[in-house]
């Protein structure tokens, strides 16, 4: 039996355990990539490991996040970051640089290499054919320090395509279409891989587009084959030496198949308040629009904005509508701004940002108060946009363009004749605002600079052997990370302030949660299913440990989110049966007994409420067992360290 082209690339960086499907494996991670809102933690961390230069074959650190220094807070980050990177071996991607998935794309990826990124995006890197997976930030300052990187062996999604694009449907399109059939559940514990004779119909770009929003299937990553297009794309980029073809056996075999005909997809819109709530823009067509957003690291590439570009040219926007547009990269930008590009949309009336992700993760732009904003970006929930009762629209850029111009939704195909707008065959390069790392005879003398905003990490301790703690928080169905831990302007410049951040912790579902964890002292959380999709942050299980919270007892969790609660030392425990959900209420008092024993030799962990007695279990590996027991990956991977 022949090997997927993920299976390929996983069995050539396997270093720890048995190559079979559900079983734990460890893999060698090639490059890493941090950006600044989850950065400065991971460099806390990694500097903590006391490991003095990185082990990897690349790693970048990137300022794209945190960009509006609206405080001294997001500056020292900056600061913080871009020393550590100096002194420990790191590249360092100055602010203005780019989007880092946008960046690391046209500059650092490689077909067949891996990667492991701070930030739940990093599968953009599929496009070119690499394993680039979102972790939490201890995940990645552990690989920077030489250590790998576990999940459990993914079974592996086929999605076949056929056929080409009809005009003005996009790669946008592509994979609204799939959230659409599989939801934003459909990919948990899969590795979703494309091919067919529809993947040589789209370029580098384009795939990189649906790789990048596979995340919101909740997959591991997304893969493309590396052929011709994937060549084309190195070379335009001076960097065709790291080109090798990849692909699947014609033997492989999956453990799901999809088939999209390409001809037959039209324009597609998420709608509120779910990337999964697909419908045709034809039948939302009409509808009255106050904003449209273009960019951010799922639309921002040279082609995409050249498509903008073509869609306002000699056009004014209505004037009801605000347009703002954000090139991905500094490449993107002195490109359009080279050929006219930038003038048109000016002209037009678009507001430019700079090449950050701005919007995406409310850093500014929020919509009017029940406003209704067209968005290229990957997620739309509640709140996320910075204005609560906003109604957020997922889009491709020719289907915001067209809408930007005439007030309401509008289906791109009335444009008339599309052109023909293809990727450049030699992009402008100048990577002057990327800094080197110091040789490892110079780094003694490089200084790490600390701001007073950067706080350490939380206290961890073992697993207790007993516990009896109050559940402090219930909630329902797929809740996000932007439910535990917000995002904007005003939260993001916390991200190296735990016990700051902290304090809005869970306030979109209860503002009265923070206070009332920090005065118990020690609690349970519960929820439903998809517990922690959306983004991979760590600080939504960092300010929960802070906040006192031992265990979080769901009936499933998002991948990534789980991962992060293990490192933190906080037990992801999901019911046994789901019905036992309905037994436990906000305040009852939890009772765990013989944990540590329970922990270290596997079985139920049964937990008393109300005199009623819950079976609950913890699905993880040996390996996350012995985290657990430690406190916390940060205490594990000192231990041995030490060993």
């Amino acid at each position: 039996m022949g090997l997927t082209l993920a299976e390929k690339i996983l069995k050539a960086h396997l270093v720890d355990g048995e190559f079979k499907k559900g079983s734990q494996i460890a893999i060698r991670m090639d490059q890493t990539l941090t950006q600044d809102a989850t950065g400065t933690m991971a460099y806390i961390e990694y500097v903590a490991m006391g490991v003095p230069r990185v082990k990897t074959e690349k790693s970048v650190a990137y300022i794209d996040h945190n960009t509006l220094q609206s405080g001294f807070e997001n500056a020292d980050d900056h600061r913080f970051i871009g020393s550590v990177a100096k002194k420990h071996g790191i590249s360092f991607s100055r602010p203005g640089n780019g989007i880092c998935h946008q960046v690391h794309l046209e500059r650092f990826g490689a077909p067949g290499k891996t990667l492991i990124g701070s930030d739940s995006h990093t599968p953009t890197g599929g496009g070119l054919g690499m394993i680039a997976i979102g972790a939490g930030g201890l995940d990645v300052a552990v690989a920077m320090g030489g250590g790998a990187y576990y999940i459990t062996y993914p079974k592996i999604i086929k999605v076949e395509l056929k056929g080409k694009l009809s005009p003005w449907v996009s790669a946008k399109d592509v994979i609204l279409e799939v959230l659409r059939r599989l939801s934003v559940k459909g990919g948990v514990g899969y590795i979703v891989e494309y091919c067919g004779e529809g993947v040589k119909t789209l370029s580098v770009p384009e795939r990189a587009t649906i790789t990048n929003m596979g995340a919101e299937l909740g997959a591991t990553t997304s893969i493309f084959p590396s052929d011709e297009n994937t060549l084309e794309f190195l070379k335009a980029q001076g960097r065709e030496d790291v080109y090798v073809p990849l692909s699947a056996d014609p033997d492989a075999e999956y453990d799901k198949e999809l088939v999209i005909d390409l001809s037959e997809l039209e324009p597609l819109a998420a709608c509120p308040h779910s990337p999964d709530n697909v419908k045709p823009v034809r039948e939302l067509a009409g509808m009255k629009i106050d904003q449209c957003c273009i960019g951010s690291c799922t639309n921002s590439s040279f082609v995409d904005m050249m498509k903008v570009a073509y869609i306002l040219d000699g056009k004014t926007c209505d004037p009801s509508v605000s347009l703002s547009v954000a090139p991905g990269s500094k490449q993107v930008l002195s490109m359009i701004s080279q050929n006219g590009a930038l003038t048109k949309m000016i002209d037009a009336g678009a507001r430019i940002l700079e090449s950050a992700c701005g919007p995406c993760i409310g850093m500014g732009q929020s919509p009017n108060s029940k406003g209704i904003s067209l968005r290229t970006f990957n997620r739309n929930f509640e709140g996320r946009s910075g204005t609560r009762d906003a109604g957020v629209y997922l889009v491709s850029p020719e289907t915001a363009a067209a809408s930007a111009l005439t007030g309401v939704m509008t289906d791109p195909r009335t444009l008339g004749d599309m052109p023909k707008i293809t990727m450049p065959e030699k992009f402008y390069v100048n990577d002057n605002m990327i800094e080197p790392p110091v040789s490892e005879a110079e780094m003694d003398s490089v200084e790490i600079l600390k701001g007073p905003n950067i706080a350490g990490y939380p206290e961890t301790k073992p697993l207790a052997e007993n516990l009896t703690v109050p559940c402090s928080l219930k909630v329902g169905d797929n809740i996000t990370t932007d439910h535990i831990m917000p995002a904007g302007a005003k939260i993001l410049p916390l991200r190296s302030n735990i016990p700051e951040i902290s304090k809005h912790c869970f306030t979109v579902c209860d503002e009265t949660f923070p206070a009332r964890a920090k005065e118990l002292g020690a609690s349970v959380i519960v929820g439903g299913e998809n517990y922690g999709q959306g983004s991979s942050r760590e600080h939504a299980a960092l300010a929960p440990l802070y906040l006192g919270v031992k265990a979080v007892i769901v009936k499933s969790f998002a991948r990534i989110h789980k991962a992060n609660l293990i490192n933190a030392g906080i037990l992801p425990l999901t019911f046994k049966d789901p019905a036992d959900y309905d037994k436990i209420a906000q305040g009852d008092t939890v009772e765990f007994a013989g944990l540590r024993e329970t922990v270290k030799n596997g079985g139920d962990i049964i937990a008393k409420v109300n005199g009623r007695e819950i079976a609950l279990e913890l699905d993880i590996s040996e390996r996350d067992r012995e985290i657990m027991l430690a406190g916390g990956l940060l205490d594990y991977t000192r231990e041995n360290l030490s060993k």
